[in-house]
């Protein structure tokens, strides 16, 4: 297999992890987060927050190097309109993605507290959710314009 199909599979792979990982994550804390067991919502919460530790912070990392990679070794300058496109959506997607982490985070501590205190959750937490769920709508709406630029490569603007 040569350099551009290794780093081909890596950036297809990555995308997977990235973006199958963090629906189901979102799926998950979802519908948690309407269930009245503080228990279930933290166990869902705590593995939300090492699923994006474990599979999509380094898919993150691994999507942009393998893709910029690839336009070098295929000779695309980044101004070509879909990559350009495709990297401003990715930034996007991260300017969400980064608060979620930090929300995320927030909330599994603020379950955590509330069931070791035997309290309910403070109203913060419903503040907290709100954010993270607005966030996710366009993270992955641009995540998803990202995987149809890359599989058609539209001419866009030229």
């Amino acid at each position: 297999m040569n350099t551009y199909l290794t780093l081909k599979w890596l950036h297809i792979v990555s995308s997977v992890l990235l973006v199958g990982t963090g629906f189901g994550s979102a799926f998950y804390l979802f519908f948690a987060n309407r269930q009245p067991e503080l228990q279930a919502r933290a166990v869902v919460a705590r593995l939300v927050v090492r699923a994006d530790t474990w599979f999509t912070t380094p898919a993150v990392l691994i999507q942009p190097l393998t893709g910029l990679a690839m336009a070098h070794l295929a000779g695309w300058p980044l101004s070509t309109p879909w990559i350009a496109a495709s990297l401003l959506l990715y930034g996007l997607a991260g300017a969400c993605w980064l608060p979620v982490l930090w929300l995320q985070v927030r909330m599994a501590r603020m379950l955590e507290q509330a069931l070791a205190d035997g309290q309910a959750l403070p109203a913060d937490y419903h503040r907290l959710q709100r954010a993270w769920e607005w966030l996710g709508y366009p993270a992955f709406s641009a995540m998803l314009l990202v995987f149809w630029l890359m599989v058609n490569k539209p001419p866009l603007w030229a």
